[in-house]
């Protein structure tokens, strides 16, 4: 076995080389293992990387909707830095790729400026020996459930990497005029849903660019957040996660349902 990562944590050697001997770990069902060896690929282990980051002050207007970049930017790099940990847990393994891979913030009591991120996910590889890494030579990453990435293999198209976008943004308060102007009114409130619709936006639209980084041809499991963390309720981060696929890779061959008919009378 090669030297872990200098990123890594020196006890992350020891186990990594546990599961190089054949030992492997796994948080999937019975169910998620057995769909993923029937399309080829088997677990070589449970692989995770983590951050704890501490995010700057930023000021911000009262009566202002407005991007705060400092935070989007450390919101963001946070989960980078835990993602990439992960993967190099994967590539230390020989892994193609990462299955099932869970983004967790976690807060403790020592301070609420910094948070905990962390990536686990199990990482698998293909039992035919040819690499599935995705364009980049990179282990793929995926947050599909075994079964989603058992029906995405049957279809003929192949994991890239879980891809992100996000964005923290302060909604504008309303001033007592507005607040009320509006009073016993049914009435859009148009400076929150432009910010809300703008914030969304960037979101989504950076997760794109990260989907065509990778050459995508499409992105599955899409799923919105939207988390206030400690920051108050006019202050959300917004992130995009999904799956960036390609189509080409060869359909597998799955066996066809067997029918039961009863001969109970």
């Amino acid at each position: 076995m090669s030297d872990a990562p200098n990123d890594l944590p020196e006890a992350t050697e020891h186990r990594l080389e546990e599961l190089e001997r054949g030992l492997f770990t796994s948080d999937l069902s019975v169910n998620e293992f057995l769909l993923i060896k029937e399309v080829g690929f088997h677990p070589v282990g449970l692989v995770m990387g983590s951050s704890i980051y501490h995010t700057g002050i930023q000021t911000r207007k009262w009566s202002q909707s407005q991007e705060l970049t400092k935070l989007t930017e450390a919101m963001y790099n946070a989960r980078e830095l835990a993602m990439t940990r992960m993967e190099e847990e994967a590539a230390e393994l020989g892994a193609d790729g990462v299955v099932g891979v869970r983004l967790d913030v976690n807060y403790y009591e020592w301070g609420k400026d910094a948070a905990e991120f962390i990536a686990v996910g199990t990482a698998v590889k293909a039992e035919d020996g040819v690499s599935r890494r995705n364009a980049l030579g990179k282990p793929f990453t995926s947050d599909l459930s075994g079964q989603d990435f058992w029906t995405l293999h049957s279809t003929g198209y192949a994991p890239q990497g879980l891809v992100m976008g996000t964005c923290v943004y302060h909604i504008a308060h309303r001033g007592l005029g507005q607040t009320l102007s509006t009073t016993g009114q049914n009435v859009e409130l148009p400076n929150f849903t432009q910010a809300l619709y703008e914030a969304r936006e960037l979101a989504m639209t950076r997760m794109q660019d990260e989907a065509t980084r990778l050459g995508a041809s499409g992105i599955v499991g899409v799923r919105l957040e939207e988390k206030s963390h400690q920051w108050g309720s006019h202050t959300i981060e917004f992130l995009a996660l999904g799956t960036a696929v390609t189509e080409g890779a060869d359909p597998v061959d799955l066996p066809k349902p067997v029918t039961i008919i009863s001969l109970d009378r």
